[in-house]
């Protein structure tokens, strides 16, 4: 066979194929779409996931289903849609424990990178320095100032290992350069149990659990995580007014499809994304939530993802935390 009848082939086989996939995505959806979620039914993300669900079936005229996987730092949740045919039927919740998990895991099922294709970011939620109310520092400047007279003595509790709550709380040992200890717990009940009970000195925690206690005056938000003041809390300051120099953190959540879902089938995921968080009652919910809205291009997701993956791959290093 020629080189040249090769080519004819090829491009004879590339005929075909466009206007096959260029069809599919035109009648696209034909059928309910599944969302995989890497945490259980009730948290932030999960209810900014069936938030926009519920929009993105209206418009889509298919039902939006959540499937809630939870476990191994979202792991298995992500092997399913790793896994799942390219049709933009299975959808990935991603969330920073995408990025996390690429550093944390000795081994990964998939590629973080190379087997999904970023949809669209949803929203980001922000995360507190908390401590008791009736706790002996008023801010976080207060709070690294103890730590600093008395190497090794505070008490930072955070929720498992690998998660943003432990990985913000180590950031902020290396950021500020202090000597405190870092304490997991199994979930979020366990560290306010422990810091109501005064366990730990403080503790770092998403915001939307903990609002309850805030307003109720049990806990104190010393600062929050965010580059700028949350607009929940608007007498907060952040980490960086709190002299900690390049100290950010917001968690955030996106959608990604498996790798290889055809262009057009993304591009109307993500057109429906947008549309979604510009409606006034899906933000009116996101912001119930302490959720802030924010959509994004596929290639801005992506950045995002990639960035994060670096980011938080060299927390983990020089926190010396062991790969699991």
């Amino acid at each position: 066979m020629t080189s040249r009848i090769r080519r004819l082939m090829m491009l004879t086989a590339m005929g075909t194929i466009v206007p096959t996939m260029s069809a599919f995505a035109q009648n696209w959806p034909t059928q309910p779409i599944r969302i995989v979620v890497p945490f259980g039914a009730g948290g932030v993300a999960d209810l900014t996931a069936r938030v926009v669900a519920q929009r993105m079936s209206q418009s889509l005229g298919q039902a939006v289903i959540i499937d809630n996987r939870p476990g191994a730092g979202g792991v298995v949740a992500s092997d399913v849609v790793a896994k799942a045919p390219p049709d933009g039927y299975t959808l990935l919740l991603m969330s920073n424990a995408s990025a996390v998990s690429a550093n944390l895991f000795k081994t990964l099922p998939f590629n973080v990178m190379k087997d999904f294709a970023p949809i669209s970011t949803l929203g980001t939620f922000e995360l507190g320095l908390l401590a008791r109310s009736d706790a002996r520092f008023r801010n976080a400047s207060e709070l690294l100032a103890f730590a600093r007279a008395n190497p090794g003595k505070l008490n930072i509790g955070s929720i498992n290992v690998g998660s943003t709550q432990h990985l913000a709380a180590e950031l902020l040992k290396i950021r500020a350069n202090v000597d405190l200890q870092v304490v997991p717990f199994n979930g979020s009940p366990a560290v306010l149990t422990a810091l109501r009970g005064g366990q730990i000195d403080a503790a770092v925690e998403i915001l939307a659990p903990v609002m309850a206690q805030v307003t109720s005056g049990a806990l104190r938000v010393l600062a929050v995580t965010g580059e700028r003041r949350s607009q929940a809390l608007p007498d907060a300051p952040t980490m960086i007014e709190s002299g900690i120099t390049g100290y950010a953190v917001t968690s955030w959540n996106a959608l990604a499809a498996p790798a290889r879902t055809p262009a057009p089938v993304v591009a109307r995921l993500n057109r429906e994304v947008n549309a979604a968080l510009a409606d006034a009652e899906v933000v009116k919910k996101l912001r119930a939530l302490y959720v802030t809205p924010g959509a994004s291009s596929p290639e801005q997701a992506r950045e995002l993802l990639a960035n994060e993956t670096t980011r938080w791959g060299e927390v983990i290093t020089r926190a010396g935390i062991a790969r699991q």
